[in-house]
């Protein structure tokens, strides 16, 4: 059975599952469109491009973000925003390439149920709970041996929008007019959280706590109290703004888990996601905790696997199969096709070892291998990286990518260096957990309180991204490397040549390599020197 599904809402995106097994999910966002982009005509052009056969089922999220009330209930062939019974699913017949075909439509909730559970190693017939927490759904849920879905409670409305607030509420230049808060606002709030020193909060704090997390949720614009509560407009550099933002962060963690210690059996597996999931700090939180048997989170817990999750509900509904096969690394081969200025780089065929060199010189390089991750953390096939030594190298990938100092950069390490370097004593294969440095030597990939966002790499996982820190552990003995995203600032990862030689000289790379061919800019005065002192 051949299934294609798309997204309409934010991070969009149109996957290809074909006998159970993901053949590829194409994201809106990627190849520099903005950031939580919807789908648009190009991406499904392209992903017609892609398909084999033509499927025999369409498959179309519930969310069709076209007013409050659609929102909600969507169109009427859409499912809808919740809902996890029979009344949100639509099943029906529709034309494709001059076929009838299935037409298939759930919910966004069910979307993201399916998606995590689908993805996850838990097999079918063993129960397990379910915890979509996002922008707007704050709720855990039990999948039964049947895999019927029973909803538990809704514990807190809208936790990411109530995360994201924070921020919105300390930064004098975001509006206070009544807008949710921006998509962007929750991960900074999550790199500002870690500066923490403190977990008490004062009297005005608990009445700040009371005033964000009690009750619906609410525009900042719409509490009368807000102007005058603490860390109104107070900015971002503020110290116990700082604090607080550690404080916020468990509280919303807490509620959770002080309903989950209540409510729910000990000992069964749980499968994260929404957004939420994509927060590091929880994602660990949750492994500690040692409540349930197992966590999994897929790496599309956001919306970007939406589209997933309605095509694994289709395959359940159609077949009683809710498993699928799949690969991170399934979005689109890059594009080399373009033309661009060669003449302004050294350009050659470059095996492992010379590029270590370079890194181990303190050459910042471009790294394209492959297809695209998909989900909205780079893996280590379109990825900017370094060495991981100084926190000078730290500054200097935050000024490439034109975001704030206080984000961290992530390490990419070899699975048997990680419980050396980083105490990690499992796969951790889609950077969402963090694990405490072991040591002083990784500046570059150590937060400030001495946590690193891990992604392990393993031969199977990722054969070219292991055989270059195999590479540069032989030449420095580290087996590791900083691995930010390769993107402009508030758009997807770069996908074309074209795109990736402009970044490259306006935002001060020195050079890239993709698929093996090295690119070292000429004028880059690290790259001069690495050739005067190489011989």
């Amino acid at each position: 059975m051949k299934i294609l599904s798309f997204n309409p809402g934010h991070d969009g995106a149109i996957a290809d599952i074909t006998k159970g097994h993901l053949k590829f999910s194409i994201e809106a966002e990627k190849d520099s469109n903005y950031r939580y982009s919807p789908i648009s005509g190009p991406d499904m052009l392209k992903a017609i491009g892609e398909i084999e056969s033509a499927p025999e089922i369409i498959c179309v999220g519930g969310w069709w973000p076209r007013d409050h009330h659609q929102f909600l209930h969507g169109s009427s062939r859409n499912a809808g925003y919740r809902g996890i019974a029979k009344d949100a699913i639509i099943v029906g017949r529709t034309r494709f390439l001059n076929k009838d075909v299935h037409y298939f439509s759930s919910s966004h909730e069910r979307s993201h149920i399916l998606c995590a559970f689908g993805m996850s190693p838990f097999p079918v017939g063993e129960p397990c709970y379910a915890l979509v927490w996002e922008g707007a759904i704050g709720t855990f849920y039990e999948i039964g041996a049947d895999l019927n879905i029973k909803l538990i409670a809704d514990v807190l409305s809208q936790p990411g929008n109530r995360y994201a607030q924070l921020y919105s509420l300390a930064d004098p230049s975001t509006p206070k007019d009544g807008r949710l808060p921006g998509f962007s606002e929750a991960g900074k709030l999550m790199a500002l959280a870690s500066f923490s020193t403190r977990s008490v909060p004062s009297s005005r704090e608990s009445r700040l706590l009371d005033i964000l997390l009690q009750g619906p949720f609410q525009a900042l614009s719409a509490n009368n109290d807000i102007t005058g509560a603490p860390y109104y407009n107070v900015g971002l550099e503020d110290p116990e703004f700082r604090n607080f933002a550690g404080i916020y962060s468990d509280a919303i963690f807490e509620a959770f888990h002080s309903f989950a210690r209540k409510n729910l059996r000990p000992n069964l597996p749980l499968v994260i996601a929404g957004g939420c999931g994509l927060n590091c700090d929880w994602n660990t939180k949750w492994r500690e905790t040692g409540f349930f048997s197992n966590i999994f989170v897929p790496p599309v817990a956001n919306d970007s696997g939406s589209a997933i999750g309605t095509a694994i509900d289709a395959q359940l509904f159609f077949t009683g199969n809710p498993k699928i096969e799949w690969d991170v690394y399934s979005g689109l081969e890059f594009q080399s096709e373009e033309t661009f200025t060669r003449e302004k780089y050294d350009i050659r065929e470059m095996e492992h070892e010379e590029v270590a060199g370079l890194l181990a010189n303190g050459l910042i390089l471009a790294w394209v291998s492959g297809r695209y991750e998909i989900g909205p953390r780079a893996l280590g096939n379109r990825s900017i990286i370094a060495a991981p030594f100084l926190d000078s190298t730290r500054e200097r990938l935050n000024a490439i990518k034109q975001r704030e100092q206080f984000r961290p950069i992530a390490p990419v390490c070899l699975q048997e260096d990680a419980a050396r370097w980083f105490g990690c004593q499992n796969e951790s294969p889609y950077m969402l957990y963090t694990y405490k440095a072991t040591t002083d030597s990784l500046a570059a990939v150590t937060h400030v309180n001495g946590t690193a966002r891990l992604q392990t790499v393993t031969p199977a996982s990722n054969r070219n991204l292991h055989d270059l820190l195999t590479a540069f552990k032989a030449r420095t003995g580290y087996g590791v490397l900083c691995n930010t995203s390769l993107n402009f600032n508030g758009k997807g990862f770069i996908n074309n040549i074209r795109d990736l030689d402009a970044y490259a000289i306006e935002h001060g790379l020195d050079g890239f390599v993709v698929n093996g061919r090295a690119h070292l800019l000429k004028s880059s005065n690290r790259y001069q020197t690495y050739l005067a002192t190489s011989g």
